[in-house]
């Protein structure tokens, strides 16, 4: 946890449960963060967070049975699904700060708009909105159960890959370093630093897909081709790297797969230079134009105090005055070799998010050629270590959208015991997303195209469930 004062640290708390009476006393009326993870606990293990102050299904659909928890390993065979046990639909969408007076609009769950499902209820009075509510997880791909079962160890950094489609490399970077730091295995200072490296190439292209995305929701396609070119040089960095421009398949425990070579790397640093000139070009125009600034000043405000109780990460944290990144509160694969600068703002806004990202971009282009100058001698990989069983640890990973963070647990039969994934989404959605819009009065807007007027987080989800963009747009103003 980054802590506000004191320490950097990383908080465990391990408590004894009774087998024949699963229950432990809830966290979450205390740390309000929690509130998404007891709920996935009592769906998948059939564990009861006594107190917990909401007590809907999460993951699981309404039709599941009761007594069936998928993640304990007396569970059925995953691959068949339970019959349905009702045809109706249970789930309670809650109106906390409104009343029964107010009319529901529902988007969802199948929306033109959305990536992937998702069930909003806006309740609102006239155009203002008084209170939101949603539901997720509609789509689950059984990622841990799937590892557990069926998967080596070595196997499993390939499917954390894909655990998202713009920042897999973090992914399996945290899986990686979970079952390093687990059997004490120490990297060689040289696969460190090239995890390091593209670590920051995979931030370049998401924060620049980002950013071309923002352009495009508040009308300025211009910018949006513009961003979108310049990225396209990030993806080429990462196939003179890797051989691919996704950064797949690099990872393996104990170290990496490929190395990088002296003519790579030279077309690297060339490719960062003029990267620098385009995207400062493109950032001065994206700030001097008018429309940018009518549509994201102000909107989408997340107070500090409710960024700090619900733990957000990553840009979305850093833009509402906390400088936490865990590159540098808690240094991991190369980073502690690189020089860091944690970029955060105070505006706590949208723009603010943009400027975070914007900062980024030019640190990441930096750190990579530091990396590349900077590049220690030595192998790629450890070898000769052997796979004891009932070893724990977590691994961790500051991904373009916050920091990924596993814990995995080894086992019998060269295969993980328990792996369980969170991505930085989880972490950012766990909040009532619409929280800080009904705080500060958002109305509804008459743009059909954008019927989702306060979402203001990011995709995309954890293992598999993926929420939607961040859209700036013209769906939101100010009361």
């Amino acid at each position: 946890m980054s802590m506000e004062q004191g320490e950097k640290c990383w908080l465990t708390v391990r408590v004894e449960v009774d087998p024949n009476k699963p229950e432990y006393p809830s966290v979450t009326p205390r740390v309000p963060a929690a509130v998404w993870g007891e709920r996935e606990v009592r769906d998948m293990y059939g564990l009861v967070p006594v107190g917990l102050p909401d007590e809907r299904r999460l993951v699981l659909p309404d039709d599941w049975p009761d007594e069936l928890y998928p993640l304990r390993k007396d569970s059925m065979d995953y691959r068949q699904r339970p019959a349905p046990t009702t045809d109706s639909e249970t789930y309670e969408f809650i109106n906390e700060l409104g009343s029964k007076k107010n009319n529901v609009v529902p988007i969802g769950p199948l929306h033109v708009t959305s990536d992937e499902p998702g069930h909003f209820r806006l309740f609102v009075d006239g155009e203002n909105i008084i209170d939101a509510d949603y539901r997720l997880f509609y789509v689950h791909r059984g990622m841990e159960k799937l590892a557990e079962t069926r998967m080596g160890y070595n196997e499993v950094t390939f499917l954390s890959d894909r655990v998202c489609g713009i920042c897999g490399f973090a992914h399996s970077t945290a899986y990686t370093t979970s079952v390093e730091n687990g059997m004490g295995i120490v990297v060689p200072e040289r696969a460190q630093m090239i995890r390091a490296i593209l670590l920051e190439v995979e931030r370049l292209h998401s924060h620049l897909l980002n950013l071309g995305l923002a352009c495009h929701f508040v009308g300025f396609d211009s910018g949006f081709m513009q961003f979108f070119r310049v990225r396209e040089a990030s993806m080429k960095m990462a196939e003179i790297l890797t051989g691919a421009r996704k950064t797949y398949g690099l990872n393996l425990i104990g170290g990496i797969r490929r190395d990088l070579l002296k003519d790579d790397m030279i077309q690297t640093r060339q490719l960062a230079q003029q990267m620098r000139r385009d995207v400062q070009e493109l950032v001065d125009m994206l700030l001097s134009t008018p429309n940018i600034e009518q549509r994201t000043v102000g909107i989408g405000r997340l107070d500090p105090e409710i960024a700090r109780d619900f733990s957000n990460v990553g840009p979305m944290v850093r833009a509402s005055g906390h400088a936490r990144d865990t590159r540098a509160d808690h240094p991991f694969v190369g980073y502690g070799l690189l020089p860091m600068t944690v970029h955060s703002e105070q505006g706590c806004d949208v723009i603010s998010r943009l400027k975070v990202r914007i900062n980024e971009v030019f640190t990441a282009l930096n750190m990579i050629d530091y990396g590349l100058d900077n590049l220690p001698g030595g192998p790629l990989m450890v070898e000769g270590f052997t796979y004891i069983p009932n070893r724990f640890a977590l691994g961790f990973a500051e991904a373009p959208r916050g920091d990924d963070i596993h814990w995995s647990m080894t086992g019998d039969n060269q295969k993980l015991y328990r792996w369980r994934c969170r991505a930085a989404t989880y972490a950012n959605w766990a909040n009532p997303a619409l929280y800080a819009a009904r705080q500060h009065g958002f109305r509804c807007a008459a743009d059909h195209r954008q019927p989702r007027p306060v979402l203001l987080l990011h995709r995309p989800h954890d293992r598999g469930r993926r929420a939607q963009e961040e859209k700036p747009g013209g769906a939101v103003q100010r009361a």
